[in-house]
């Protein structure tokens, strides 16, 4: 008898498998519905989902005891041909549910159901009224400044975003009073003129000759010192991939980059530039995701989340900064965007560009062995040239907010001298420990294992591992005492102390509690302009930005990341060094960097100045093949918590006994654990780990492969919260 057809049915659940459905009631399936979205339902609920796989039902089988799906949201399948093979790829190496491996590429909108969005641009035209009553507007107020950027005609909101400030109150101030609206236009329309760039210098351009020469994909390393012109290479390597009429899909780290780069990339290539990150609205990010399926994005630029877009025309993926742990995604679907990303290249068969000044010792691994072709700036663009390094030795000598007199006299003759002044400190709040000094009593998180960070000039105090907060007290908990007094620097201290010493100078902090709103990096960076100043900043200033007024750089606190028990903590503290010296002097004026430390015969500090990153990598990458870490063994860290720490470690022994191989396999995979996680206990939850390692990627899936399900079925996985990480870059 003929058989029936059934839909195979990925849903966003913490569920391994499929779910099968006959189709909507009066459809019939066929292969052409896989990729498409399905509401179907499940329990007493209605969920979306994919369709996974059309399969065949015998007319005996037990087809009749399956529900129909409700609907096929689709025209045409959303996921397909290579994205849609290189989630299930991802799935399979993440050893994830495919169901929220799927729905983690798509922007919320589309999860919820909702329609694919119109992808056309928007912009703002005057009425005839509003032509007419631009003189009736106060002068020089928004709205009227407004009025005048539109009188010669509509201009596109990318536009207005780079000519006014807070563009969109004074927008709807016009509209209503039925003067200005908004009105759909093609999203090419307003595509600016391309601007000729600098010259390139002999470096820049054998590196773009040899991404030209890539035929097919390939992945390439831009090795190039800070300041050296890496942008510039990424901008003529697009504009080779436009010219081809292909895409390109750009990757930064952080969203304060963004804004920078759209701007730099608009100017130059002549194109629109689409953004994807998550300080856009569901609706926005939908748009463009929307945009890169219909193949109508041609250059895309977007944190993480931007390696999941529809590239039907793909020529080009940049990575910019690839080193940056940023690209890890640290909870739901633990994947990383750069190896990601080399995944699509090969599926797509496009070149992939990895950029770094500080490149991970992975990718170097991989550059130095053959596997990634070598590209090298070894010098700086232009006139500008290397900062001179000064080690400063604090031990002995009276610190003000952790800066020694000798720094502030530096500071101050850079600022007279008419320069810019970047004070690194990589921790955000005022103080990182609230200290009775009458009984030793300390702040910490009711919820975690963690001290309580002050903020606001010692009001408030602030977890920054669960986010709880709360008053600081007026007295001390335990002996009743006022002698409460904030312990250590963090950059709110650092601003008001320098702000004190410096008053005729300003001083502006960039961190994570200063650049939540949109837009607010590019006013901090605006208010300074090129006027002699302070800034005051965390990693999120050490990340590509383009500061050319800058001549010192002070980094307050290196010995931090020097004694830590990670193995990566010297990797990442020599990328940080790096990259954060590297914003100083690059352009005309000379640069100065002054690295403040209890401990100046540090041999990584020794190293790193004496013969640079590479020196540096080479010592640190003999010893982890020695130690048999990353990259010379593959990780998975098996995660697991609950409020009781017995059910934990109940959970991961078992889980231990159903991963360990069997003596006779000979298998050298090695496990250690079950061990508390660094941080025991966070936002009321015990936590523990299990921690896999072998030399050989194969064999390290291939016991995942068999073991992931049978963790699911365990009884003891029913009281914990479990997780798997593959190539954890945090052993947290």
């Amino acid at each position: 008898m003929p058989a029936s057809l059934r839909l195979r049915v990925v849903l966003p659940l913490p569920l391994p498998q499929a779910f099968d459905y006959l189709p909507p009631h009066g459809e019939t399936a066929s292969a052409s519905d896989v990729g498409r979205r399905v509401r179907v339902p499940f329990g007493p609920r209605e969920l979306t989902g994919f369709v996974a796989e059309v399969a065949t039902v015998p007319d005996d089988g037990p087809a009749g005891e399956l529900r129909h799906a409700l609907a096929l949201l689709d025209d045409a399948p959303l996921l397909a041909g290579e994205l849609l093979e290189s989630l299930r790829w991802l799935a399979r190496y993440t050893h994830a549910p495919p169901g929220e491996v799927f729905a983690t590429a798509i922007p919320a909108p589309l999860r919820r159901g909702e329609p694919l969005p119109d992808t056309h641009a928007w912009a703002w035209t005057l009425t005839p009224e509003g032509r007419g009553g631009i003189g009736k507007l106060r002068s020089g107020t928004r709205p009227r400044r407004l009025a005048e950027l539109l009188r010669d005609g509509p201009r596109d909101e990318d536009a207005l975003a780079t000519l006014l400030d807070d563009w969109r109150g004074a927008a709807r101030a016009l509209a209503r009073r039925g003067l200005a609206e908004r009105v759909a236009i093609p999203a090419s329309r307003f595509a600016p003129e391309p601007q000729p760039g600098p010259a390139l210098n002999d470096e820049q351009q054998a590196a773009v000759d040899a991404i030209r020469a890539t035929d097919g994909f390939a992945a390439l390393l831009l090795d190039g010192v800070t300041g050296s012109g890496k942008t510039e290479v990424y901008l003529h390597a697009i504009a080779d991939c436009l010219a081809r009429g292909r895409q390109a899909l750009v990757l930064v780290p952080e969203i304060g980059l963004t804004p920078q780069t759209l701007a730099r990339f608009r100017a130059r290539l002549g194109v629109p530039v689409h953004a994807l990150h998550s300080g856009l609205s569901d609706g926005e990010r939908a748009r463009t995701w929307a945009a890169c399926l219909r193949g109508e994005a041609r250059v895309v630029v977007g944190t993480r989340s931007a390696v999941f877009v529809p590239l039907p025309d793909a020529g080009l993926i940049v990575v910019d900064e690839e080193h940056d742990a940023s690209y890890k995604q640290q909870d739901g679907i633990r994947y990383h965007a750069r190896d990601f990303a080399l995944v699509r290249g090969k599926a797509l068969g496009v070149p992939v560009l990895l950029g770094s000044a500080t490149p991970s010792l992975e990718t170097l691994h991989n550059a130095r062995g053959g596997r990634y072709a070598h590209l090298r700036l070894q010098r700086r663009a232009g006139a500008a040239r290397p900062p001179a390094v000064r080690v400063t030795d604090v031990r002995k000598r009276p610190l003000d907010a952790g800066l020694a007199p000798e720094t502030l006299a530096a500071i101050g003759a850079a600022l007279d001298a008419g320069g810019q002044v970047l004070a690194f400190k990589n921790r955000r709040g005022y103080a990182p420990v609230l200290l009775c000094h009458d009984c030793g009593w300390s702040a910490h998180c009711r919820r975690c294992d963690a001290s309580m960070t002050v903020h606001a000039g010692g009001r408030r105090l602030q977890c920054h591992h669960c986010g709880y907060r709360q008053p600081a007290p007026p007295a001390c908990p335990d002996c009743g005492g006022l002698a409460l007094q904030p312990q250590g620097v963090g950059s709110e201290r650092l601003e008001e102390v320098l702000a004190e010493r410096f008053p005729g100078f300003p001083v502006v902090r960039i961190d994570r509690g200063t650049t939540q709103r949109k837009g607010a990096m590019e006013k901090h960076l605006d208010a300074l302009g090129e006027r002699a100043g302070i800034l005051v900043g965390t990693q999120i200033l050490a990340k590509g930005h383009d500061l050319p007024h800058l001549t010192l750089v002070v980094v307050v606190g290196v010995d931090e990341g020097l004694f830590s028990a990670d193995f990566r903590a010297g990797e990442k503290l020599a990328q940080q060094l790096i990259q954060v010296a590297g914003r100083a002097g690059r352009a005309s004026k000379p640069g100065e960097v002054w690295l403040q430390t209890h401990h100046p015969g540090h041999p990584l500090l020794n190293t790193l100045i004496a013969g640079g990153y590479h020196a540096f990598a080479d010592g640190e990458l003999a010893q982890r093949e020695a130690a048999g870490f990353p990259p010379f063994a593959h990780l998975a860290l098996l995660r697991a918590e609950a409020q009781h720490v017995e059910a934990v470690h109940c959970f991961l022994q078992a889980a231990r006994s159903t991963i360990a191989p069997q003596p006779s396999n000979g298998s050298d995979l090695e496990l250690h654990g079950p061990m508390p996680a660094p941080m025991p206990r966070r936002a009321g939850f015990q936590r523990m780990q299990l921690l896999l390692s072998s030399p050989n990627r194969r064999a390290l899936h291939g016991t995942l492969d068999r073991a992931v399900l049978q963790l699911y079925e365990l009884p003891e996985a029913r009281k914990v919260r479990w997780s798997l990480d593959i190539d954890p870059v945090d052993l947290y």
